[in-house]
């Protein structure tokens, strides 16, 4: 019964550190590619305004639904729907796209350099106290000098230097959806990309927040003039798992304090 037992919490213990440790998921996907993710849903207005009735976008006269009430109408360039002549092609609404050109090439360096030197000595001694000198023998061990009671001296140094160096160059486009149109005019964006080669999975995600009067007249708009941008590249698959230090070797790393 002990030994069932003792292989019973065995077994669970070692499942759990291995779906701790997501060995499981990897054991599943051996020999198959990374599962790229699902798309989203479209994001889009409702209903999209035409040129003949741009003020009666959300609902008709009537109050019924103007995508039925276009639909059942014959064709016709200023439906719902519909596109626009003379109107800015331009990023400007929910659901609408813009390209993002990403050209990052950042460099920095600092270097830090710090010297430290102190050194200090006292000397202290009482040659005369009213005749109480004399009684310092009494007191304290050996054969004191009174006119030279203590003597200490220190010296400490220190020498710090410190670099930084870092690199970074990537030149990529993308194309992201405006998610949202804040009060004052800004648009919101997201956008993600997935590249599958073989069993390696690359994946770029960049949002953050856009002034439509900083979009190009190519409907395109740079990474710099993104405000609270984030900006996400990286992959997954057997070539960025060969990269990655074993579990159990990260578990040691980050526990050992030597």
């Amino acid at each position: 019964m002990n030994n069932r037992f003792l292989i019973v919490a065995a077994a669970l213990a070692c499942s759990s550190v291995l779906t701790g440790c997501g060995a499981v998921g990897r054991l599943q996907n051996v020999g198959k590619a990374p599962r790229m993710s699902d798309p989203g849903a479209p994001v889009a207005p409702r209903v999209e305004p035409s040129l003949g009735n741009h003020a009666k976008a959300e609902h008709g006269p009537d109050g019924s639904d103007p995508q039925i009430a276009e639909g059942s109408r014959g064709a016709s360039l200023f439906r719902t729907g519909g596109g626009a002549f003379f109107r800015d092609q331009r990023a400007s609404r929910v659901g609408d796209i813009v390209t993002i050109r990403i050209n990052i090439a950042d460099s920095a360096r600092v270097d830090n350099a710090t010297t430290r030197t102190r050194t200090g000595s006292e000397n202290s001694g009482i040659a005369a106290l009213l005749g109480l000198e004399s009684q310092i023998g009494k007191i304290l061990p050996g054969d004191p000098d009174p006119g030279n009671l203590t003597s200490t001296s220190s010296k400490s140094s220190s020498v710090g230097a410190g670099n930084t160096a870092r690199s970074e160059q990537i030149n990529m486009t993308i194309a992201a959806t405006v998610v949202g149109v804040l009060p004052n005019g800004n648009l919101a964006i997201r956008g993600k990309q997935e590249v599958r080669v073989n069993f390696e999975l690359r994946e770029l995600v960049v949002s953050g927040v856009i002034r439509p009067e900083d979009i190009a007249r190519d409907n395109s708009i740079r990474h710099s003039q993104i405000a609270e941008a984030r900006i996400s590249y990286g992959g997954r698959g057997q070539l960025t798992d060969a990269q990655q230090a074993r579990w159990g070797q990260q578990i040691y790393d980050a526990l050992f304090p030597f």
